[in-house]
């Protein structure tokens, strides 16, 4: 089962539907009310990151986070990334694609089944 399947089970399983959408601008997903949407054109390493945060948000925001300028919705938002970046990328499964060969981002990401930019954030996160 890929990391994408795993995600698509534990969204089923929580209940949450999750739907395809054609957003405009900058949007990727979106999670309301027990429904999550993603971008019908992302890929599947991109969706799999994107499906991971808006599960974050099912399990750790409450109510319309949408303004960002809000310090407490960006506190939730970070709260819903750090969620993803823990339950898709334990800090044990990065050691883990080095030691098997992994040299560069491209090739973690890949060995990962996530988005070379889901990646960086994570390690990102991981180094703070």
């Amino acid at each position: 089962m890929t990391r994408l399947e795993e995600l698509q089970q534990e969204s089923d399983d929580c209940g949450v539907e999750v739907v395809d959408w054609r957003f405009s601008g900058n949007i990727k997903g979106l999670y309301c009310d027990g429904s999550i949407a993603l971008d019908e054109r992302l890929t599947n390493s991109e969706r799999a990151g994107i499906l991971a945060e808006e599960l974050g948000h099912y399990h750790t925001t409450s109510g319309d986070i949408l303004n960002q300028s809000d310090v407490m919705n960006r506190k939730q938002e970070h709260r819903a990334r750090a969620w993803a970046y823990q339950r898709l990328l334990p800090f044990y499964k990065l050691l883990e694609a080095h030691v098997r060969g992994c040299r560069n981002r491209f090739e973690m990401a890949e060995y990962l089944e996530v988005s070379e930019e889901f990646l960086q954030d994570a390690v990102d996160y991981y180094s703070r």
